[in-house]
């Protein structure tokens, strides 16, 4: 199982950590952190040296209830950082997280390798067509509606199930549009209760008839936090403890805010399946 990052095969047989730098002032847990160079490259640094494979930037938070970020606001943030990281850390993947085709197309021309789109292309119709065009690796994200009204829409016959049947009508939209390598990520915490998150995570394994790599969003969300009755702050060990469950059901892909701790889980989770 493998994906194909400007020329360079990433082999997702062994699991692989993504490393999240959010560039907006918003984001649940870390918005505002990461505004000026050196607080950027610093953290870039911290995450390459604790083993992320890729560097998921975004410059529009998907938190419930964000504000609208205009266009030109959302490349005025993300396309400077990307030029940042590449121009010192050249060989890093930079996956750009973002729903609108101009952003992605921009981001890649700057040096990002993924594409990772919450939408799944349906927040903006041309996003596959520019996908395929590109060439490129594509993140398509189970959501309905958008981050402003996500929350309101949590009706599922079954949500493993209906998110199966949502999948396989994406990426026949994806193969249509020649994309060919294609990661599915559930989106926990997207249009759905803590329960529905739960119930997911406990039937993560059944995604995986679909025979595409399962990146799994955790890290520090109010699945955990909530259940916990603590804050996003204090929901590391809790976010520890779901990786390893996400990672024995399939999941190929963590994407963190700690790496070190996400890798350490690797470690462990590929200590159990060789022995």
């Amino acid at each position: 199982m493998t994906i194909n990052c400007k020329g360079q095969l990433i082999d997702l047989s062994t699991p692989k950590v993504m490393g999240i730098l959010n560039v907006t002032p918003d984001s649940f847990y870390d918005g505002g952190q990461y505004k000026e160079e050196p607080s950027i490259l610093n953290q870039v640094k911290t995450m390459i040296n604790e083993g992320a494979t890729f560097i998921d930037i975004g410059g529009y938070s998907s938190r419930p209830g964000a504000d609208f970020v205009s266009e030109e606001d959302e490349l005025n943030r993300v396309i400077p950082v990307i030029e940042l990281i590449l121009k010192h850390f050249p060989e890093i993947l930079i996956s750009i997280d973002t729903f609108r085709s101009k952003v992605a197309q921009k981001g890649i021309a700057t040096g990002a390798a993924i594409i990772n789109d919450i939408s799944a292309g349906q927040l903006d119709d041309s996003m596959m067509t520019t996908v395929g065009q590109l060439g490129v690796p594509y993140i398509m994200m189970h959501m309905k509606g958008n981050p402003k009204t996500m929350q309101q829409q949590t009706d599922y016959d079954d949500v493993t199930k209906d998110i199966n049947s949502y999948f396989a009508e994406r990426i026949a939209k994806a193969h249509a549009a020649k994309i060919n390598d294609i990661i599915i990520d559930p989106g926990f915490g997207f249009a759905k209760t803590v329960e529905q998150n739960f119930e997911l995570l406990n039937k993560l394994e059944l995604l995986q008839i679909i025979d595409k790599p399962i990146l799994a969003g955790v890290s520090r969300k109010s699945m955990i936090y909530k259940t916990l009755n603590t804050t996003a702050n204090d929901a590391l060990n809790g976010t520890t403890a779901l990786h390893m469950v996400a990672l024995q059901k399939g999941a190929k892909i963590l994407r963190v805010h700690d790496v070190k701790e996400a890798m350490q889980c690797v470690t462990l989770y590929n200590q159990l399946t060789t022995n």
